[in-house]
């Protein structure tokens, strides 16, 4: 039965046109007293305010590191200075898939705030509306008109009144999610930027070290060449031959190592590329004029202050973000502990066929006599919960200490991984710089003992030593620079830079968006614009990091 034939409803009603415009003013003071009380009601539960985190005031490193802080004007890729590093990254910030899923998360908690600002206002408006017919027995009722129809059209709306902010809070911790999201697509961005760049490095460091290899098998097969002559002329001994084809299979050996090891490199590419496997040949073209070697790292590394973790990572702003939430959901628990007062009215047209009615008819629906309504205000205070409010509460406020705990250990891990990358980069560079004496010295001393060897002043053990020597110091040298670039590209994703390029783009590609509006009816949720506007009076949080929650102590 509608709630237009509820009991109550017979109080409240109104029977005649004159009373419209008593009911209608009457309706319209109710309503705005609610709304004046909600707006300027309280919201119970704590007031967010970002945690602590701990950090040094400088790097450890920055007293061994070149004296360079600025923040530069550009993508770190770009730092590089290679123009196939840089049109990877931006290919796969456009096809690779986990961004892509990312971006929709974005979206998806965009939908969802809108979820969570409707329930602010009345959470019931439906339109109602029906014809039934009623049989009663005749031993239920044995006197009267015990067959009748009755039909009815109207409105219902029942709102909860947010006294205690507890939708409010709701709101707040929709917004720090959306937030969360928009942090965490950055954190996907940041590193499959830094998972592009080390997979090229790698590729890179695999072709440069197929390269010396190959090199190397030229001339120790040259070598095997010589010792062969001179053994057939009675110079030298069988040894030296065994000697020289051993040295030679080994580094042979080496060459399908490189190659599957390239390929697998490759195939990694090519999934964050965003598509199947393939030889990659156009892409991994070298810039004109470049050779295919190992990407030289900058020089210096801007570091800025360890507090600027706190705002730039990613990661670390997802964190705080979902303690925000957490904090806003402990605020929702204990607005239970208060009572729930709503308002609930109903208006609209009732007649029937019922013989006992003052004019018994359906075809009387829309006069001005079949009109009714009711309007109430209603109190619900679980008083009698046993404990199950109190628990909530509590279960809320362990979940925000747990989302603070794991907001200061992402603050820490960052820290740390920013510290290893630096040390990496600057102890690799030491080591580089005496790698590459040593690689000059072993070319010198394999030109020195074959001339020599030649000659007869020296034996072949010599030789074999000299250009074993060179082989692996090379092979070192090349994973050497290899590693510098890698922790270049480790700190600056510890650092959490590359995000910056999602800045004034859309989540999406144009492609989903417009499948995902063919399909749904997205209204403005899919405008790069969004975070602009706003939705039924309540701001959309701005997912700019200037605009985020300044650490504890920065305020």
């Amino acid at each position: 039965m509608s709630d237009l034939h509820r009991p109550r409803s017979i109080s409240n009603s109104c029977s005649h046109p004159r009373d419209t415009r008593f009911r209608t003013a009457y309706q319209t003071g109710v309503l705005s007293a609610a709304l004046l009380s909600i707006l300027s009601g309280c919201m119970v539960g704590p007031d967010y305010t970002t945690p602590t985190a701990p950090l040094n005031d400088a790097w450890l490193e920055m007293s061994e590191a070149p004296a360079h802080v600025e923040t530069p004007d550009r993508p770190w890729w770009e730092l590089f200075d290679d123009p196939t590093l840089t049109s990877l990254v931006e290919s796969a910030v456009q096809q690779n898939l986990s961004l892509r899923v990312a971006g929709l998360r974005v979206l998806e908690a965009r939908a969802a705030r809108g979820i969570a600002v409707g329930r602010f206002f009345p959470q019931l408006q439906q339109a109602t509306g029906g014809i039934n017919t009623t049989q009663f027995s005749s031993n239920d009722a044995p006197i009267g008109d015990r067959s009748f129809a009755t039909a009815s059209v109207g409105l219902e709306a029942a709102w909860e009144l947010d006294f205690w902010g507890k939708f409010r809070r709701g709101i707040e911790a929709a917004d720090a999610e959306l937030l969360f999201t928009v942090a965490d697509y950055d954190s996907v961005l940041v590193s499959l930027a830094a998972e592009v760049a080390t997979t090229y490095i790698l590729i890179r460091s695999l072709e440069e070290r197929l390269t010396f290899a190959r090199a190397n098998v030229d001339l120790q097969s040259q070598t095997l060449e010589l010792t062969e002559i001179r053994f057939r002329e009675g110079a030298v001994s069988e040894l030296d031959v065994a000697t020289a084809r051993s040295t030679l299979a080994n580094t042979q050996a080496l060459i399908p190592d490189f190659e599957n090891a390239l390929r697998q490199a490759k195939l990694a590419l090519c999934v964050l590329l965003g598509r199947t496997p393939s030889e990659l040949t156009t892409e991994l073209a070298p810039g004109e004029g470049m050779d295919a070697t190992v990407p030289e790292a900058p020089a210096a590394i801007a570091m800025g202050i360890p507090a600027d973790l706190l705002r730039r990572r990613p990661d670390v702003r997802a964190a705080e973000r979902l303690a925000a939430a957490q904090s806003a959901r402990i605020g929702q628990a204990v607005a239970d502990l208060f009572p729930q007062i709503s308002i609930e009215g109903a208006t609209g047209f009732v007649s029937t066929t019922f013989d006992g009615s003052n004019n018994s008819s359906l075809g009387n629906l829309f006069d001005a006599d079949s009109f009714a309504g009711f309007i109430g205000l209603n109190v619900n205070w679980p008083i009698l919960n046993y404990g199950r409010i109190q628990g909530n509460i509590r279960v809320q406020d362990a979940r925000y200490e747990q989302a603070v705990a794991a907001y200061q250990e992402s603050v820490l891990r960052a820290a740390g991984e920013v510290e290893a990358g630096l040390s990496e980069f600057l102890r690799f560079k030491v080591r580089t710089d005496y790698l590459a004496e040593a690689v000059d010295a072993s070319n010198r001393s394999v030109e020195i003992s074959l001339i020599q060897y030649r000659a007869g002043a020296v034996d072949f053990i010599r030789v074999n030593i000299a250009q074993t020597d060179l082989v692996e110091q090379q092979d070192s040298l090349v994973e050497s620079k290899a590693a510098i670039a890698f922790g270049a590209v480790r700190t600056y994703r510890a650092l959490g830079g590359g995000w910056e390029i999602r800045e004034g783009r859309e989540f999406i590609d144009d492609e989903t968006a417009d499948r995902m509006r063919e399909r749904t009816n997205w209204g403005g949720v899919l405008k790069p614009d969004w975070e602009e506007g706003k939705d039924l009076g309540f701001k959309r949080p701005e997912a700019d990091v200037d605009a985020a929650p300044a650490p504890e102590g920065e305020k």
